[in-house]
């Protein structure tokens, strides 16, 4: 099983969503969070534009069987883009073992 963790652009989240869900990922968790990056973020308040180094984003939580990365990060590549800095990341990492809590069962089919 892989980890996939994706931070994007909070604007592009519900494309994602969608892309998400035609490729049959169901399942993932995520949640808003403010990061540092190389995206200098602009705003205008009365006229005065200032920027700032807080960028807000969205991180995603998806873990997958092993033949369904690929699919998935396709997914989230192809939604998320804008092709401008700034445009997020993605970690991929091993999952030892997972468990439904509700009946006990554990390995990929958890997962379904």
């Amino acid at each position: 099983m892989k980890k996939i963790e994706a931070t994007i652009r909070k604007s592009k989240f519900s494309d994602v969503k969608k892309a998400l869900h035609e490729v049959g990922v169901s399942f993932f968790t995520y949640w808003d969070v403010t990061g540092l990056g190389n995206e200098k973020q602009g705003h205008v308040y009365r006229g005065v534009t200032y920027s700032t180094s807080d960028i807000q984003r969205r991180q995603l939580s998806i873990v997958v069987n092993d033949d369904f990365e690929e699919v998935t990060i396709k997914a989230i590549l192809e939604a998320a883009s804008t092709g401008h800095v700034g445009d997020g990341k993605i970690f991929v990492s091993e999952v030892q073992e997972a468990y439904r809590i509700r009946t006990g069962a554990k390995g990929g089919e958890t997962l379904k």
